[in-house]
């Protein structure tokens, strides 16, 4: 493992986290907790298998994962975040509230995932009407599909398919996340394509928390 070789917290935080793909490691296995290989793979589409596996024994020999054989009939290893580990979630998030402000361009080439639109509503957004009844949200972008529900103050997101949402927000990525996340309006999330059906009043309970980040561009 390459060491910046300085005494200081952040450089010894960095020494274990800041290769390339390291914490998009740990982002799926929060989202995801026990993976296999290959689910790790999906998940962080463009890493080549060789380098994931480098990744994983480096995190495993730094504490941050462990790693178990799975019982028949799965019969395969399932890679787990240990402790230590999870202690990294309340800085993904901080990270990932961060870096809103450089979503505002959804380029051509990017790859999405359904647990990466299912995130963003639990991590960034609150319910604004803690005491009113459950509600289910069908989220859609760029093929993917994930559920916000709505229950007792508290929002849940993941990835699927509702039953019977009562409301559905079907756009690309940057129009749906952008509108969860406050990033833009409705008015602007419906000139980039997003669709809207159902009880619209519900778009009021979502509360984003990053009232503070840039708005993105309207073009």
């Amino acid at each position: 493992m390459r060491s910046y070789g300085q005494y200081c917290s952040i450089a010894r935080a960095l020494d274990v986290v800041g290769d390339r793909w390291t914490l998009l490691i740990v982002r799926e296995l929060l989202l995801q907790d026990a993976c296999r290989f290959t689910d790790l793979k999906n998940g962080l589409p463009g890493i080549a298998p060789n380098l994931l596996s480098t990744r994983l024994k480096e995190l495993e020999a730094a504490g941050l994962i462990t790693r178990e054989d799975a019982p028949p009939p799965v019969a395969t290893v399932l890679y787990r975040l240990s402790e230590a580990g999870l202690a990294l979630e309340p800085a993904l998030k901080a990270l990932a509230l961060w870096g809103l402000r450089f979503m505002a361009d959804e380029r051509p080439d990017d790859a999405f995932r359904a647990s990466w639109l299912a995130y963003a509503p639990a991590w960034f957004t609150t319910d604004a009407e803690p005491d009113a009844p459950p509600a289910v949200i069908q989220l859609v972008a760029s093929g993917e599909s994930a559920v916000i529900e709505l229950r007792g103050g508290e929002v849940q997101a993941h990835p699927g398919r509702a039953t019977d949402p009562d409301l559905v927000l079907d756009g690309s990525p940057r129009a749906v996340l952008g509108l969860l996340n406050g990033l833009i309006d409705l008015e602007t999330a419906s000139r980039l394509g997003l669709s809207v059906s159902g009880r619209r009043e519900l778009l009021s309970r979502l509360r984003p928390i990053a009232q503070n980040q840039p708005p993105a561009s309207d073009a």
